[in-house]
């Protein structure tokens, strides 16, 4: 079996993986749990300082992501054309223009899903991006694909019909 589409890289696909990639990650967490710590010992205890530096944790993560989703679409060649995937028995295959790239599914770190995007991480910092308005009908093939070659303990895509 052999799936082949392209994908299109936009500051909001971008942005998605960017909040998917840091809220699962130590830091993202730790941060989060001190912002609502903070908020909730204003409630308990006063003190608006409490509020003002809870809030401004909370909403500086989504918003430094945002910003730098933006820049990095504007300041990465490789965002600017479509990427075409090839997925195969044996990996997967990913082309823009002349240069092409090729990973085995043995190598791959692992495969997760948000609302908007299916992400294969290529390594622990790495991952190719598959939106859902670019899979349309392979969408199905392409969690197959994935979930027949990857460990069910390196796959972890919910809520996209499987």
């Amino acid at each position: 079996m052999e799936l082949e589409f392209d994908v299109k890289i936009t500051a909001n696909v971008l942005y998605d993986y960017m909040l998917r990639h840091t809220y699962y990650s130590a830091s993202g967490l730790i941060g989060t749990i001190v912002g609502a710590l903070m908020i909730v010992y204003f409630f308990y205890r006063g003190g608006i300082i409490f509020l003002i530096a809870g809030l401004v944790i909370l909403a500086y993560l989504p918003w430094t992501l945002f910003i730098k989703s933006r820049q990095q679409m504007m300041n990465t060649p490789a965002f600017k054309e479509p990427l075409h995937y090839k997925l195969t028995e044996e990996g997967m295959e990913v082309s823009q223009g002349e240069e092409v790239q090729t990973q085995k599914w043995t190598d791959m770190y692992k495969a997760v899903s948000t609302p908007k995007s299916l992400i294969v991480y290529t390594s622990r910092v790495n991952a190719s991006i598959f939106p859902k308005q670019d899979l349309g009908e392979l969408t199905p093939g392409v969690i197959e694909m994935i979930s027949t070659h990857m460990p069910p303990s390196k796959v972890s895509i919910r809520g996209w019909g499987n």
